[in-house]
Formats: structure tokens, C-alpha cells, sequence
């Protein structure tokens, strides 16, 4: 049936003399007939705070990126920069200055990232859309995003006595301001657990943006030294997805669907394109989040530093594939670059 299309059409561009170049020859023209947009109000900009620190500090192993106290003038300038960019939504992750086996900095009221959120709420009310990372690997002395256990087959992650930690997180959360809980740790039956939490608790207009398709990446690397959350033992892969797989994908976005997942995410992005294209063909009607991770972010800084790439090209030409490939929103540490470059029309891009 494709063939026959294929040659139908094939047979049409013969009869009209249709010639793509007419459709390339200026700026003008190439946006006008273009098929992706890319907008920022569809990024959502990652940002850090720290407890322990007075002022911003460079992020170890992401070029011009940085870390930020939870209550501080240059955390609130940021989003300010950011919201007149067009740049409407943040992603903030938390690093404690002490850690322990639960992770219990990530569920305390004065938590890190609950200090930045009422910080946030207090000086810019409500129009900075707020989600908060949920995860316990930057907050535990083990490093893993679930709580360990001995068994006969030896250390394990348990997935449910995890879930219990989760819920207490996604409520403080929610109590101090979030908008979106976003459970990164891919722990079975994580979304049902912070949803029946949240609603138990009046949070019913608090949603949920999961991690839904995580992959065990070796590019979460420059994160997992911002973020201080590399595992002390072991790795990641029983509960992180295999490289390996894209269809199972399906099945865990779907779970997370049931489960009451709003916004669903395929992570690392520029490396799992297919997955999304196949994420966002099987459930088009659920919004679906791409995360422009760390190592991607890191590989493109790093090539253009030693003169390989165009920074700017670069990273709008990998944006711009993700949208392609079917993502609704991208989170990116270049989405206030990327914004600049969009609303400055930079000629030389495309």
C-alpha cells in the first residue's frame, strides 16, 4: 500500500514539476512552509539549589551552568530572566547538605528544594510554573533512588518500601508549592502511590509529570556530579529501562497513564528519538516531555568549545529534532539560550 502511495505521489511531482528548492531559496520562504515550531514557552529550564551556599557556583561538568542558594536574589533574577524570554516553566532539583540511608532532607519541610519553593511563591506568586524533581539518590548516603535491602540474592532495591518515602516527598512538595510532582526514581506503581497521596491530602490540582520512560544512560554523568546522586554501589539497571529496548517503553508509559500520570517522558531525548516518535504515535493524546539530559547537553558544549560546532546551531538543530521526533515539551539547560536565539531571529540558524 505504501509503494502504490509512493509512486502516486512520485508520479503528481513529475506532473506539476514540483521542485523543492523553490521552497529554500530565503529565510522567509523556509520558515513559512517549515514544519516544526519550536517556542519557549515549551521548554522547562532545569535548575539546582543548594543548601550550604551563599552565592551561585559553577555546576561541576555542566559548562555555563550553575548552582543556586534555595533562597537567594540570583534564584529569583534567573526566573525572572527566564519569564520574559518566554520561558514559563522549571524543573528544580535539591542537594542537601547532609544525607542519610531514607534520604529524609528530600521530605523535610525545610528541604531544599521546599525552601525554593516558598521562596519562589513569596516573591513572584504563581506564574512561574513549578515542577519539583522526586527522587532520593541526591539525598541518600547510598546514592540509589530506592531503599536497600538485603535478600538472598544479595543487596536489592525494594521498590515498595520506597513508595512510602515517595508519598511523604510528594506531599511536602505539594505543601510548599509545586505545581507538578515529576517522580523520577522508576519504581513500580510510583504514579498511583504520589496520586492517591496528593488527593488524600487536598492536593488535587497538583499533577504529575513522570518519569516514565527512563533509561539506564551512561549520559546522566555531569548530573550525577551536580547533583552529588551517583550510587555508592552497584547501578541503576534494575529499575532504570535496558538501551536495548523501545517497545517496552509503551508498556510503562501506558502504566503510568492508568495510574494518573498527566504529562508522560521519555529520557535521555536525543538518543531515544525513536522512542518518542513511538511513545507519541501509540498515545497522542497524552503530553508527552523529552529531557535533553546532562551528557547530550555536555557532548555539544564541549565540541563547540574546541571550535568543532557552532554552539548555537548545534543545540537549536538537536532542539528542533527532538520537537520533530514528536515531543510536546523539552527540558533543556539550554532553554534560555535557545529562547534568546528564538526571539532574537537569528539569521544564520536554518
Amino acid at each position: 500500500m505504501r509503494i502504490m502511495e509512493a509512486n502516486i505521489i512520485s508520479s503528481l511531482f513529475k506532473a506539476f514539476s514540483i521542485r523543492p528548492r523553490r521552497l529554500r531559496f530565503s529565510k522567509e520562504v523556509r520558515d513559512l512552509v517549515a514544519e516544526t515550531e519550536l517556542t519557549p514557552q515549551h521548554f522547562i529550564l532545569p535548575i539546582f539549589v543548594k543548601e550550604g551556599i551563599s552565592r551561585p557556583t559553577e555546576a561541576e561538568g555542566l559548562l555555563d551552568y550553575y548552582v543556586y542558594p534555595p533562597t537567594s536574589e540570583d534564584l529569583i533574577k534567573l526566573i525572572n530572566e527566564a519569564l520574559d524570554l518566554g520561558v514559563r516553566s522549571f524543573l528544580i532539583f535539591g542537594i542537601p547538605k547532609e544525607k542519610d540511608e531514607l534520604g529524609s532532607r528530600a521530605f523535610a519541610k525545610d528541604g531544599p528544594v521546599q525552601q525554593a519553593l516558598r521562596y519562589i511563591r513569596k516573591e513572584l506568586g504563581w506564574s512561574p510554573l513549578i515542577f519539583t524533581d522526586l527522587c532520593i539518590c541526591g539525598y541518600t548516603s547510598h546514592g540509589h533512588c530506592g531503599l536497600p535491602k538485603e535478600t538472598r540474592r544479595g543487596t536489592v532495591i525494594d521498590n515498595d518500601s520506597t513508595l512510602e518515602i515517595y508519598s511523604k516527598i510528594a506531599i511536602s512538595q505539594a505543601e510548599a508549592g509545586a505545581d507538578f510532582i515529576a517522580p523520577s526514581g522508576m519504581m513500580d506503581g510510583q504514579v498511583k502511590v504520589i496520586r492517591e497521596a496528593l488527593d488524600k491530602e487536598g492536593f488535587s490540582d497538583v499533577g504529575i509529570m513522570a518519569y516514565s520512560a527512563k533509561y539506564a544512560s551512561a549520559f546522566y554523568g555531569p548530573f550525577r556530579l551536580v547533583a552529588e546522586s551517583a550510587p555508592r554501589f552497584g547501578d541503576r539497571r534494575s529499575y532504570q529501562m535496558d538501551p536495548r529496548n523501545a517497545k517496552e517503553a509503551i508498556k510503562e508509559v501506558i502504566l503510568d497513564v492508568e495510574e494518573g500520570a498527566d504529562i508522560v517522558m521519555v529520557k535521555p531525548a536525543l538518543l531515544y528519538l525513536d522512542v518518542i516518535r513511538l511513545v507519541k504515535e501509540t498515545l497522542p493524546f497524552i503530553p508527552l516531555a523529552a529531557y535533553n539530559v546532562s551528557g547530550e547537553y555536555s557532548m555539544i558544549k564541549a565540541a563547540a568549545k574546541e571550535g568543532l560546532l557552532d554552539e548555537a546551531s548545534a543545540f537549536m538543530e538537536a532542539l528542533y529534532s527532538i520537537k520533530r521526533a514528536g515531543a510536546d515539551i523539552i527540558i533543556t539547560y539550554y532553554a534560555l539560550n535557545a529562547a534568546r536565539l528564538l526571539k532574537e531571529g537569528r539569521e544564520n540558524l536554518f
